[in-house]
């Protein structure tokens, strides 16, 4: 006769709920689980209605592709972008302090060379890029524990580094704070970058990278949103009299410090270098964002009318730094009279 012994027994029992236990916390694990919702400038995801951290899964492709730099009747600028799921600049992610990312990095088959991600908002090695180096056709994936609130950039970091910048690889994602942000009426993505191209400005045809340039730190353009006339004509920035405006504003470089401006407006908040944990300036017409940095403004737009963004070092506008925001609504002559 087989005898258990009450110890046995106990043993049995306690694997037994522990069995259930790691059961149910796999179950809630799953059920926490989400995608997150990417979107590409000047769209701003949704903010993060949720209350608990969440595993958000993140899925980015690296992609080789040609398309235009600067739109011309008489011939386009072309160039052999490097990107994130086809675009420059690649997606806005939005997650929240506490958020483990699952991110899944595939380099598409066609590409001619090797890819990778450095998340300036993950703490470990490479920023990430160490463990998400993926060759042609390759995928892998890593998780990062979202630890500190603010607006981040990410780049690829492949060798050499500066190539793969200045090529297009590069985007930003959100950290919000634990308790949110406040509510606005809208959001925009703007991210500054710099192409350095053998030909002159708006040289019609594909244009090829200039590491000579680069290195001089001399670029052929300074866009917004990885083209020039990007926020210009039909894509304006658009808002009304009274809203509420909030901008995520990045510069990738990267070699160029920023000096943001929009002109005819004042910032009334600006979370410098993208801190949403330092104490925002009040009142300020023009704010830095270095290489790789960004900032966070929020103002009210009071006056209809086009208002001009601007790297307020001012030749840059010849380069391409410009663009639009148009504001529709009824004339306020107690603020903004032009007497006849």
């Amino acid at each position: 006769m087989l005898r258990i012994s009450r110890k046995v027994s106990i043993t049995v029992v306690g694997l037994s709920i522990l069995s259930v236990f790691m059961f149910s916390q796999s179950m809630s694990a799953k059920e926490a689980m989400e995608t997150a919702h990417l979107t590409f400038a000047p769209a701003v995801p949704p903010p993060i209605d949720r209350k608990s951290p969440a595993l958000v899964r993140v899925d980015l492709e690296t992609i080789e592709k040609e398309g235009v730099l600067v739109k011309d009747e008489q011939g386009d600028t072309r160039y052999e972008f490097w990107t994130f799921i086809g675009h420059v600049p690649g997606p806005m992610i939005r997650v929240r302090v506490g958020d483990t990312i699952e991110l899944h990095l595939k380099n598409h088959k066609g590409s001619e060379n090797t890819h990778n991600i450095d998340l300036h908002a993950v703490t470990g090695p490479g920023g990430g890029a160490t463990s998400l180096t993926v060759q042609p056709g390759e995928e892998k994936v890593a998780r990062f524990k979202m630890l500190n609130p603010g607006l981040f950039v990410y780049h690829c970091a492949t060798s050499p580094i500066p190539e793969h910048i200045s090529n297009g690889m590069y985007g930003m994602i959100l950290v919000e704070p634990k308790e949110g942000l406040p509510p606005v009426d809208k959001e925009f993505y703007v991210l500054q970058s710099e192409f350095y191209t053998e030909k002159e400005y708006g040289a019609a045809g594909l244009q090829h990278f200039d590491g000579d340039k680069g290195a001089a730190e001399e670029p052929t353009y300074v866009v917004f949103n990885g083209s020039v006339g990007a926020l210009t004509g039909e894509g304006a920035l658009k808002a009304n009299v009274g809203d509420r405006v909030r901008m995520y504003f990045g510069n990738s470089g990267p070699n160029l410090i920023s000096s943001w401006h929009i002109i005819g407006e004042i910032f009334d908040r600006v979370y410098h270098e993208g801190s949403l944990t330092a104490s925002p300036s009040e009142s300020v017409q023009t704010t830095t964002v270095p290489a790789a940095g960004s900032s966070v403004a929020e103002f009210t737009v009071e006056v209809p009318g086009d208002y001009i963004l601007v790297d307020h070092s001012i030749f840059r506008i010849g380069k391409g730094a410009v663009g639009i925001l148009n504001v529709a609504g009824k004339e306020n002559p107690a603020i903004y009279n032009p007497i006849k």
